[in-house]
Parts: C-alpha cells; structure tokens; sequence
C-alpha cells in the first residue's frame, strides 16, 4: 500500500477508529498488537494505522502532542515539515506586514498553512504530490481549518498567485541521494522561486537550507536565520521590503537578521566589521547558532566589549559580564594548551564528574575526549577545545546563561 493508499484508507470510519485504537501503542508491543488485529482488520490497514502512530508520536516534537494527535502524516512530512513554533512565528511576521491571504507553494503536510491560517490568513496551499496534498487537505479538516485553507494538487509553477497578497515557496531541498545544498537543484530552483516572490503584490517569504552562501542572497532580499532552543532550524529570504524600512518586523532589503525563538529575539546586521583578536579574558560567549549562520558576530562582540579567540572561531572574549539574548555566557577559570594528560589531572582535582565537551577549530571529538579524561566526581564543568590566536588551547569553565 502506498502512501496515498494508506492515507485514504486512515480516512474511513474503520481507519479512523484503528487509528484511535492503536494511538499509544508501545513500539515493544507492535507485533503483538498487529497481530491481534489482524485477525479482525485488514492486514494492510493494521500496518497503516501502527505506522501512522509512529508517524505522530515522531512529529510531537514538532507539532505539540495536541495538534500531532489529529494530523496525518508522510515519513517524508513529518521530516520536512516546519516546527510549529517556527511557523507560527513566521506567520505572524507575514500578519504585521498587513498580509491577510498567502500562496504556500510546496505546502507539504500543511504545517505552515495551518500557522498561517491561525494568525487570520487566507491560504492557498499547493503541493504536487498526490499523498502530501492529500495529508495537508486532512489536517486542515481535522483541525478545523478549511474555512481559511484551500488545498490544491497541482505543480507549483503552473499556479497563478496573482489573486494573494504575499507568497511563501517553501522548495524541495532532499533528492533521492539526500540533502540538495545547490539552491538550483531545489525543486522548484530558487531562481524561480525568487521569480515568484518578487511578483508578490506585497511580500514574500523564501525558506532555505541555513547554509546557504551569503553571496547566493539577492541583493533585493532580507536574510533571516531562525534557530529554536539554540538548534538553528531554516534561513528565510524575505522581499517586499525597502532599504530604510525601520518598522519593527519590516522587511529591510539588503539587511541580515537573526532570530531566536523562544522570544522571539531578534539581532539585525549594522555592517561592523570582523572583530579583533584578542587575549583570552573571563568570560567567554558563545552566539547562538543563528547569529553565527548571519554572520554577525560582531554584533555581539560589540554588545558586549569583546573580541575573538582567534580570527577564524566564533568565540568571543570579554572582561565583564555584560547582557546580551543572542549568545551564553561562561566564566572561564582555566587555560591550558591542549593537553590531555593535564586537562585529566586537573579535573580529578577539581573532581569534575559532569563535562561537557564544546569544540570549534579543533579535530578531537568531545565524546573521544571524555573517555581519554575519564570524568568522575560531584562537580560539573565545561571544556572548550579550540584556538587561541592559532594556538590549540583549552578553556574550562561553567556556564552563567543568557544575561
């Protein structure tokens, strides 16, 4: 049974009533369950609905166990789609910009529709695939959504948007080998989505993979890098924006932005230039991982009167303990060249048994390096391994969080 099959089938009352049956349903005790219902079901619709259940208990993470409960999902779906809180915060942007209908092409299982929908916007979603078409047309019934969602199978490329005020593409970006990191093997490419954006009559909205080159972004667009819980999760090209837009949440083009959610938290680009390398001071910070992918750094090291480690290392180096939402904070006690043997001592002396291992710029894996030192004791501690203006060094210390 395919998957649109299996989806249809889910559909029926019998579907629905094995779906509701099999809804916490321990992995361990799948075969026994399968077996048992197969004697009164049909064998294909008892793997439907156990898979099914697996599907959702995986997109809790995503979804909530609430909304995650009710939808219905591909395996490709429940990978691909938004988080829910993404979403959510990005329909809310296309809210403050006065958008209120929006052409989601590439819809997939209709995670941004839904949050679009939510936030009192009109939604055309589009998908090609005949079984992510049809898992998004349930969820928006299942959630009570289909006065403001129109789900339609059909090729992105042949629809006309014209009747909506913005739009969001939201391309394929896995192929039969993986993940797809050139913006034109995209399905749709880029290229064309960027077409399709600026087309828009007021804005538009891109999601990209994070490591997209800057030098790929439009010169008309606005980048926005999102990370949720310190985990950098998509990058966004925004358009329909001006240069001086100065409006919270406008759409600047040309500008670079980092966002982190829960907040959201947001840190826009002012062209400041790559800090400068300096010494080791008592505090360390560490950027979220957005802030990092938009390159700006800087801006943090400004935030807070730092520099670098090193050139290359997005560490930044300070003397004081200065506020600042985009990066955590640790007070550093020690430093040492690399150095195993000395690293070990000094943390049996200190009786560290709670390590955590942070690296950039160094090839030793944190997990290599824990059973090397052998962590044993009460305390805690954190080690990071990187560079000091070229130099292999380790800093320990203990975090002091976001201040």
């Amino acid at each position: 049974m395919n998957d649109l099959d299996a989806l249809l089938a889910l559909l029926t009352s019998e579907g629905r009533a094995l779906l509701d049956e099999v809804r916490d349903t321990d992995p361990a005790r799948e075969l026994a369950v399968a077996t048992r219902l197969r004697r009164t079901h049909p064998a294909e619709l008892v793997s439907a609905a156990l898979g099914q259940a697996r599907l959702r208990q995986r997109a809790v993470a995503k979804f909530g166990e609430r909304d995650a409960g009710r939808m219905f999902f591909t395996p490709n779906g429940v990978e691909q789609s938004t988080r829910a809180s993404v979403a959510a915060y990005r329909a809310e942007r296309f809210a403050a910009l006065g958008v209120t209908s929006v052409a989601d092409l590439c819809c997939g299982i209709g995670g941004d529709a839904i949050a679009l929908a939510r936030a009192g916007i009109r939604v055309l979603a589009v998908d090609r695939d005949p079984a992510t078409a049809a898992a998004a047309r349930a969820n928006t019934e299942a959630l009570g959504l289909g006065e403001l969602i129109e789900v339609r199978e059909a090729d992105v490329t042949e629809v006309d948007t014209g009747g909506y005020d913005a739009v969001f593409v939201d391309p394929a970006r896995r192929g039969g080998r993986g993940r797809i990191f050139d913006p034109e093997a995209y399905s749709p490419p880029l290229s064309w989505a960027v077409e399709a954006a600026r087309r828009a009559p007021r804005a538009a909205a891109l999601k990209v993979a994070p490591g997209i080159p800057h030098e790929a972004v439009p010169a008309d667009a606005e980048a926005e890098w999102i990370s949720d819980g310190g985990d950098v999760k998509e990058a966004v090209l925004w358009f329909g924006g001006t240069p001086g837009a100065v409006r919270a949440g406008a759409v600047r083009a040309g500008a670079v932005r980092a966002t982190l959610l829960p907040g959201p938290r947001t840190l826009l680009g002012t062209g400041l230039p790559d800090p400068e390398v300096r010494t080791p001071g008592r505090y360390l910070y560490e950027p979220d991982g957005a802030v990092i992918r938009a390159h700006l750094v800087a801006e943090v090291a400004e935030q807070v009167g730092g520099g670098l480690l090193d050139a290359t290392i997005a560490y930044v180096t300070a003397d004081e303990l200065l506020p600042t939402p985009h990066a955590t904070a640790y007070e550093i006690t020690d430093r040492m060249p690399f150095n195993v043997k000395k690293l070990k001592a000094l943390l049996r002396e200190r009786r560290v048994g709670n390590l955590t291992v942070k690296k950039r710029g160094s090839a030793v894996e944190p997990e290599e390096l824990r059973r090397k030192v052998k962590p044993q004791g009460p305390n805690a501690a954190t080690v990071f391994m990187t560079r000091v203006a070229g130099a292999p060094t380790m800093l320990i210390g203990h975090p002091v969080g976001k201040v």
